[in-house]
């Protein structure tokens, strides 16, 4: 016959389980704290819940004080495995479930009397899932549509223990009668705590699986976007830009004489100046464009624009802040540079391969005029540099300061048309 202490031991059971399913998913991923937070949880709230099912074989203060309390310390383990899955600090609010719960037993009038422990427990139950709600909830970032219903069934939990504990305090019920409240909460409970459960699982599928899209769309050294997930969001950028008065502006980047780097610094020297420049870049860009690399050591920005000078400026900003970028290979500085061709078309007219075929037909220009400098496509005077002749040498050192004085008077002027 199925009583509370069978109850306990099918849940213990299925805990213990769990958590070993989820400290070897922390084992394979050791980065995923949450993991090992959760498997602690449920072996917590397993052994708690052991030590209520032996009640009568051992002494009262484990069954009843220790085992209650470790149950709810489960709860807190969980909280703080919520907010570390989102790389957030646990905060101490997660302990108030099994403080509730230590704060009142040892009360008297609620550590003699069965329906007033079921009541406490309830109430420190009901906070904890509150808690649990509060952790999950969508916002920001954490955009899984699976949080909205796991916040719900988490409120759902809090609610039936609330409602349990306050008919209780309401009808005030004989001992046996509340052993039939104490069975209903479980039972709720059991199926809240499996439906939650189950979304979680949702949730970590739903987060592995945007993971592993991220993985195809980025490049692995620099974590900037591939090819892949510029022509995606090039796409999405033209469709959510409606007014036709906007523009869409092709930055193309070719970092001047790479070749000559990794031979004379090698090549992890010429990792760090790839990794350097995405990081400028990608810092330089308005949240109205993507930046990526193509490939090799070029790379592209797609922004959109009101005004033809915005793009112009923000090349100018990227290519002389790069020019002074300290990349060290071991104690030498590594000099390097990059040249700029931009490309303008209206959202009408904007499409990849025609965009970005004139925004190199402009770095070509660009590399024509000595490199280290900025061309329009259409424009034949490149920006940023002085009027020189090619040089085969160009873009090994660093500008002088006749090239950062004109950089810096074109910049004053584009800030001023």
């Amino acid at each position: 016959m199925f009583n509370i202490t069978t109850g306990l031991t099918i849940w213990c059971s299925e805990a213990v389980t769990l958590a070993a399913v989820l400290f070897l998913a922390w084992h394979h991923d050791r980065k995923a704290a949450a993991y090992l937070m959760w498997s602690l949880g449920f072996v917590v709230s397993a052994t708690g819940f052991g030590l209520a099912a032996a009640r009568g074989y051992i002494p009262g203060i484990f069954s009843v004080e220790i085992s209650n309390a470790l149950a709810l310390s489960g709860e807190s383990a969980w909280i703080a495995g919520f907010y570390l899955l989102d790389k957030r600090r646990p905060e101490w609010s997660a302990l108030l479930p099994p403080a509730i719960w230590l704060a009142g037993v040892f009360l008297p009038w609620v550590n003699e009397s069965f329906a007033n422990r079921v009541v406490l427990y309830n109430l420190a139950g009901a906070a904890g899932a509150t808690l649990l709600a509060s952790a999950v909830r969508p916002s920001g970032y954490r955009r899984e549509a699976v949080r909205a219903p796991l916040a719900f069934v988490f409120m759902a939990f809090a609610c039936v223990c609330f409602f349990v504990a306050l008919a209780m305090v309401v009808m005030r019920p004989s001992e046996t009668a509340a052993l039939n409240y104490r069975a209903v909460a479980a039972l709720g409970s059991a199926l809240l705590i499996t439906m939650s459960i189950a979304l979680t699982g949702r949730l970590l599928m739903e987060r592995s699986e945007r993971r592993l899209r991220l993985l195809t769309i980025t490049d692995s050294l620099t974590s900037v976007l591939n090819r892949r997930g510029l022509q995606e969001y090039f796409g999405q950028m033209i469709n959510k830009s409606g007014d036709p008065s906007l523009m869409v502006a092709a930055l193309l980047f070719d970092l001047d004489h790479f070749k000559r780097i990794n031979d004379t610094h090698g090549h992890q020297a010429g990792d760090k100046v790839l990794c350097e420049f995405s990081r400028i870049a990608q810092n330089s860009i308005s949240r109205s464009g993507v930046f990526g690399r193509m490939g090799g050591e070029e790379f592209i920005a797609f922004m959109v624009i009101s005004d033809p000078k915005e793009a112009e400026t923000i090349a100018e900003l990227i290519r002389s802040e790069f020019c002074r970028a300290p990349v060290l290979a071991g104690s030498a500085r590594v000099a390097a540079t990059v040249s700029v061709g931009v490309a303008i078309r209206s959202l009408a007219d904007a499409e990849w391969d025609g965009v970005i075929s004139e925004a190199d037909r402009a770095l070509y220009s660009a590399k024509g005029a000595g490199r280290n400098c900025t061309v329009i496509f259409g424009q034949e005077e490149p920006n940023g540099s002085t009027n020189r002749q090619p040089d085969p040498h160009a873009g090994e050192l660093v500008p002088n300061v006749d090239d950062q004085i004109h950089t810096l008077r074109r910049l004053g002027t584009l800030s001023r048309m």
